[in-house]
């Protein structure tokens, strides 16, 4: 990669990120589609099988009651309606914009294959559509999904988005996320075999996890096949089971400041290749119970954007390479 100098004297990347100092998502979709492309948001009206009771009860302590979903389309209405709707709403401003029809809400590979293939199919016929994101489970990927996975990732632009959140046993299991790491490895190895895009989502705050725990999540990912991350930020919601654990003090909010070292230090250690699809995320106003200053989401990005800049900084400056 050519460098070039800053005028603090630090070697930084050129500007082949639109001008940000790490890859983000928005740069890869105009490089990849030459314009503007949004996430539809879609709520399929699946369940997990942490909640339904085949593998545990309950869900994962920290979702919604929708399932990660607070922002997506209602499941009350069709699948074609909810697209619609938020389609025809970012139209307004973005004209040329295309879409990705990200089924986000809980597992969405946890049905039979026809379901699927139902759903999805009619999703790929909308117009203005360049591509799909599946949000799901790695132990939710039998082989006949896998196999139609690889069909659609030959006919779209296709990613498979899969929760991590830590690395830690320990945690994982205090989250009830009823899966381990091998059963998360080998889920990539096999989807990667058929060529599919992978996104690995951690969450940074969860509870009894310090720094170092946190970065350690960080650098495994980074050492795998995965071609892009979320890293989120923690929010406590009311009526989830994490208000409990939070109650008996098992839970620190992360400050700010602490935040945005953690981001900034993170994305000095990615392979520059791998796609930021997101630093932060969003919650209901009205469920979060903290942090509060994570509703300033623009804020905290700035900061981050200023912390790579007072560094002289970017991603990929630390990492060693797998």
């Amino acid at each position: 990669m050519p460098i070039i100098e800053n005028t603090a004297g630090a070697s930084i990347p050129p500007t082949e990120w639109s001008g940000k100092r790490f890859h983000t998502w928005n740069h890869e979709m105009r490089r990849q589609f030459g314009t503007k492309v949004f996430k539809v948001m879609l709520d399929a009206g699946f369940t997990c099988p942490n909640r339904d009771g085949s593998i545990a009860a309950g869900g994962c302590t920290f979702c919604s009651a929708r399932g990660s979903g607070d922002f997506a389309g209602s499941r009350r209405q069709d699948l074609v309606t909810q697209f619609n709707t938020i389609r025809d709403r970012q139209h307004l401003k973005w004209p040329e914009a295309k879409y990705i029809g990200y089924f986000q809400a809980y597992t969405n590979t946890y049905a039979p294959l026809a379901t699927l293939k139902e759903y999805y199919e009619v999703i790929l016929e909308q117009p203005g559509l360049v591509g799909l994101s599946i949000a799901t489970r790695p132990d939710c990927l039998p082989d006949d999904v896998v196999d139609y996975l690889a069909e659609l990732n030959e006919r779209t632009y296709l990613w498979v988005e899969m929760g991590l959140q830590t690395v830690h046993e320990s945690t994982s299991n205090l989250i009830n996320r009823a899966h381990d790491t091998a059963c998360y490895l080998d889920a990539v190895e096999r989807l990667r075999a058929r060529g599919i895009r992978v996104c690995t989502h951690i969450i940074y705050g969860l509870p009894g996890e310090d720094e170092a725990m946190m970065m350690e999540t960080l650098r495994q990912t980074a050492a795998m096949d995965v071609q892009g991350i979320k890293i989120h930020l923690l929010h406590l919601m009311r009526k989830t089971p994490m208000v409990r654990q939070w109650r008996d003090g098992l839970l620190r909010f992360l400050e700010m400041d602490e935040y945005v070292k953690l981001i900034v230090d993170s994305l000095e250690l990615l392979p520059p290749e791998m796609i930021v699809h997101r630093l932060t995320g969003d919650a209901p106003r009205d469920l979060l119970i903290g942090p509060m200053w994570s509703l300033n989401k623009w804020e905290v990005l700035n900061a981050i954007d200023a912390e790579l800049v007072r560094r002289g900084s970017w991603q990929g400056k630390h990492w060693k390479g797998r």
